[in-house]
């Protein structure tokens, strides 16, 4: 700790950090309270292991997989699909957010396609995809795309439109152009909105990749999930979807350490 601080402000520091500590706590009280009484509640017979399975259950079938590196192949494929997605889904989103601010008019004209595809099931359109690009990783790819794009536009966007229009004014009364508008005072203060709607993003791109192998895939953790539903194997199942929430965690904790960063730069 920097010893030029005030004794005020050293205590708010250590309180900060006693606040972080203290909910970082509850959380992963939380995860292990759940996995005990999940655990316990299939031991005792108040759920059927074979229809709820267990966390032994679940870690065993992982284990199996991870020694004959089958987990790495799925795994790898869904985190390789899903970084795409993202990446593509984030910038494709925030481009087009970008073109409806700078044209209004197509803005307001595209607003309700933009709220009825959002509302859509992408799953209804899977035959179709299919058909369009091919069954296989363009589809996924594909499927990914719809889920998250829309999402990306519509909160980015919201960003945009959120900023004080009397900035706006002052800059356009020193004859600004709409290039330095946007840069110098749109997007710098719709950076959280954007951070934010990154972080939805995440989520989104989770759902299209396993949307998208629920459909096609033969690989993948969307790929074990259905295998195992079919075959009536929870364990895998069970396995699998906890491997899927690490990596979604994982892919979000990177966003949110990108935002403490870009907070940090900017001085925030």
């Amino acid at each position: 700790m920097d010893p030029n601080l005030s004794e005020e402000h050293k205590a708010y520091l250590r309180k900060r950090k006693r606040e972080t500590r203290t909910v970082s706590f509850f959380r992963a009280l939380i995860v292990l309270a759940f996995f005990a009484a999940w655990e316990l509640a299939a031991r005792c017979g108040l759920l059927d292991p074979f229809i709820f399975s267990s966390p032994s259950r679940a870690f065993l079938c992982l284990w199996g997989l991870l020694k004959d590196r089958t987990l790495f192949l799925h795994a790898g494929v869904t985190l390789a699909e899903a970084a795409a997605g993202f990446f593509a889904g984030s910038v494709l989103g925030g481009l087009l957010a970008f073109l409806l601010w700078w044209f209004p008019r197509a803005e307001r004209v595209l607003d309700p396609y933009l709220v009825v595809i959002n509302s859509l099931p992408k799953i209804a359109l899977g035959p179709v995809i299919i058909v369009w690009v091919g069954s296989g990783y363009s589809s996924i790819l594909t499927v990914t795309l719809l889920v998250s794009v829309v999402c990306t536009v519509i909160g980015v966007l919201a960003g945009f439109r959120e900023v004080d229009r009397e900035k706006i004014t002052l800059l356009k009364s020193f004859g600004a152009g709409k290039g330095q508008i946007f840069f110098y005072a749109v997007f710098p203060a719709s950076i959280p909105s954007v951070v934010s709607a990154l972080k939805i993003n995440v989520g989104m791109t989770w759902v299209g990749v396993i949307v998208g192998e629920f459909l096609v895939s033969r690989s993948g953790l969307g790929y074990l999930i259905v295998y195992g539903g079919q075959v009536f194997r929870m364990d895998l199942v069970m396995g699998s979807v906890l491997i899927l929430s690490a990596l979604s965690a994982g892919m979000y904790a990177l966003v949110a350490f990108a935002e403490k960063k870009a907070r940090k730069f900017l001085g925030e």
